[in-house]
């Protein structure tokens, strides 16, 4: 809840205040030239407009709490909250870099959005339950995993839609990934569950 009001009333200031935009959002060129590196992070926290703020805090909200209480339950109350940042906002850095890779050289190029955030989150919460259902599109968790994965990386090499796909990609990656590596160093058995789930097939139940 903190970091959805965080960036609900950042995005709104920001919304009034277009030199406050351009300060926080993402510049590849300003990040180079002027080592903003904080941009990596801020930009996470501004967004275009309603719509998309809208979006992103709902995806935050319907998600994060689920996966901060299971990191909760799994790894203690501080070390449960740490994992949270560090899925949610490494999700929000890791989106941004293929960005700054490919255009650090471009001073016309700017994101900005929560995106990469959310992504991570979303996939954290695929791996905990991958037969839970999403209500839009009507799929499996992991079928849909496996689509945006796809349609992401396609969008992301085609490009010309202005949508952060490779946000959406590497922070969904880095959501994955991260939370593997966690369950090995620090609760193992719990990766002999996950594999249990994703071969029950969609009969499987949530966790917890």
């Amino acid at each position: 809840m903190i970091l959805v009001i965080m960036t609900g009333i950042i995005s709104f200031q920001a919304f009034n205040n277009m030199s406050m935009k351009a300060k926080l959002m993402f510049r590849p060129a300003s990040v180079k030239e002027f080592g903003e590196w904080y941009r990596f992070l801020t930009h996470g926290f501004v967004h275009a407009d309603f719509t998309h703020l809208f979006i992103n805090l709902f995806v935050l909200y319907q998600f994060g709490e689920y996966i901060e209480l299971s990191f909760i339950s799994l790894f203690g109350g501080l070390l449960g909250r740490l994992f949270f940042l560090l899925v949610y906002l490494g999700a929000v850095i890791a989106g941004a870099l293929p960005s700054y890779i490919k255009h650090q050289d471009n001073g016309y190029y700017s994101a900005l959005g929560a995106s990469g955030g959310t992504s991570g989150i979303v996939f954290a919460y695929i791996l905990f339950n991958p037969w839970a259902w999403f209500l839009f599109p009507p799929l499996p968790a992991l079928l849909f995993g496996v689509g945006y994965l796809w349609y992401s990386s396609y969008m992301a090499k085609r490009g010309g839609d202005n949508i952060g796909h490779d946000a959406h990609l590497w922070g969904a990656v880095w959501g994955l990934v991260l939370t593997l590596v966690l369950f090995f160093l620090f609760r193992p058995e719990v990766l002999s569950i996950i594999i249990e789930r994703l071969l029950a097939g969609p009969t499987a139940h949530n966790f917890g």
